[in-house]
């Protein structure tokens, strides 16, 4: 097994940076800005035979209350799942109270600890260690996150030498592998409670205050056998109303968890109904070409009237994602939550699963019996075949002529009838028409000597009526 390292200490000290110099990624959100962690992030790591996970968490500080007291629990959660702790400190800031507190308290737990002095970009590394020995941790290891200085000696004398380290790393190639369920939605509207309760811990950050989630936290879990990876994102607001720097990368991290998803749960809060800002979401998620699944939450605090207006808004609104199946939930008291890994299961295989290409034809055939392709210039659209092109979402191709001309009304209405005759569950599907060339084309064909003579007969007959029909008139 993979040994893990916990990355702790003061907000701003430079532990998102090294998470991402460790896991050679840009999972982690890097700003000047204190505090942009909050939840804990996995990342895995290999440095030649090294292989290892690693934990981004937020910083610890004096305050009390608030939302300091859940990122302090997020904290202590990875603490308790770590080999190391990697104890990351400021050299330009040189040791604090802050620095010495947070010592104190490591030096309570039965964890290895290893102090780690960042920033020293420009700096003698034993003199910018040697204030941070007071601390009673050992020998601090010197560091620049930033530029990598240091990074290899990190892993080579610490990592290596841990007692879950093994040369070999048979799982490897058994990591996080699992269906991938991104969810989506505006602030506050309720997504990591949602995360949280179907994990069945507290495993992010739930706070009042919109915009807690700042990143899109990737969390590995298994439930009877199978493997899923959450990924909670970030809310997203109108574009008018993002101001901070940091939101916009938040916003791009939760563009991308869309894309790198397998499902979508889009999250609705009952309370303000389908919002323009929802939509928008939605025309992401069908860009993208994802599976969906829809969650309109925080129902239990709705009466019957209200229950009713929201459903004929949903009716209304939403007609274009009929495939959606729509679940009516209280992610905090965990009704209707359940029944969410159903839906998330039939639209995963919707969209990933094998459709034989017989089917296909069969299902073109007759949709073309029912309801023919319109003429254009007097000739009809012929669409011949189809057969699959790709997976999540399904992308049907569908060869003919003239196929260029083929009507957006007709491509929803064979979109339709494959949805429906192959019982497709939250997921999309592409179509993508392709007209074919004509192999005769500029190839004449060998003529025998009966067949010339044929041909000659009728050129006979022909001209002879033509001459007829002239002096008829």
């Amino acid at each position: 097994m993979s040994p893990v390292i916990a990355l702790v200490g003061r907000p701003n000290v430079g532990k998102s940076t090294l998470f991402n110099r460790l896991t050679r990624s840009r999972d982690a959100i890097v700003g000047s800005l204190s505090g942009l962690t909050r939840d804990r992030q996995y990342g895995r790591g290999v440095i030649g035979d090294i292989d290892y996970v690693v934990i981004d968490t937020g910083g610890l500080t004096d305050e009390q209350g608030g939302i300091n007291k859940p990122m302090v629990d997020q904290v202590m959660q990875a603490i308790n799942e770590a080999d190391l702790i990697a104890f990351m400190v400021d050299a330009r800031d040189g040791c604090l109270v802050g620095d010495e507190t947070i010592a104190e308290m490591l030096r309570l737990q039965s964890v290895p600890v290893l102090p780690v002095v960042n920033k020293i970009d420009g700096k003698d590394p034993a003199i910018a260690g040697s204030e941070f020995f007071a601390l009673g941790l050992g020998d601090p290891i010197c560091i620049s996150a930033g530029s990598g200085q240091g990074i290899t000696q990190l892993i080579n004398q610490k990592i290596a030498s841990l007692p879950g380290f093994s040369m070999e790393n048979d799982d490897r190639e058994t990591g996080a592998i699992g269906i991938k369920i991104a969810v989506v939605g505006r602030p506050n509207v309720g997504k990591s409670t949602l995360v949280n309760r179907l994990l069945g811990e507290e495993r992010v950050v739930v706070f009042d205050a919109g915009g807690t989630t700042r990143d899109s936290i990737y969390i590995p879990f298994e439930r009877d056998t199978q493997n899923y990876i959450f990924i909670d994102t970030a809310g997203i607001r109108r574009r008018g109303r993002v101001v901070e720097r940091i939101e916009k990368f938040s916003i791009v991290k939760t563009l991308d968890a869309i894309v790198d998803a397998n499902v979508v749960i889009l999250m609705i809060d009952a309370r303000d109904g389908v919002v323009e800002q929802d939509l928008h979401l939605l025309g992401h998620i069908l860009d993208a070409g994802r599976a969906l699944v829809i969650v309109i939450n925080k129902w239990d605090g709705l009466d019957s009237d209200e229950k009713d207006n929201i459903r004929s808004d949903l009716e209304r609104r939403l007609t274009f994602i009929d495939f959606a199946k729509i679940h009516f939930v209280s992610a905090l008291h965990g009704s209707g939550v359940g029944d969410l890994y159903g839906s998330v299961h039939r639209a995963y295989e919707s969209a990933t699963g094998g459709i034989k290409t017989s089917d296909l034809n069969t299902i073109l055939q007759q949709a073309i019996m029912n309801h023919q392709p319109p003429l254009v210039r007097g000739r009809r659209i012929k669409l011949r075949y189809a057969h699959l092109g790709g997976i999540n979402p399904p992308r049907i191709v569908v060869h003919g002529n003239q196929t260029d001309a083929v009507p957006e009304s007709y491509k929803r209405y064979l979109e339709h009838r494959y949805i429906d005759a192959l019982k497709l569950e939250g997921t999309p599907i592409h179509l993508e028409f392709k007209t074919g060339d004509n192999p005769f084309k500029e190839k004449r064909n060998q003529l025998n000597r009966r067949q010339i003579s044929r041909k000659r007969r009728l050129m006979d007959f022909v001209r002879k009526n033509e001459r007829r029909r002239k002096r008829r008139r």
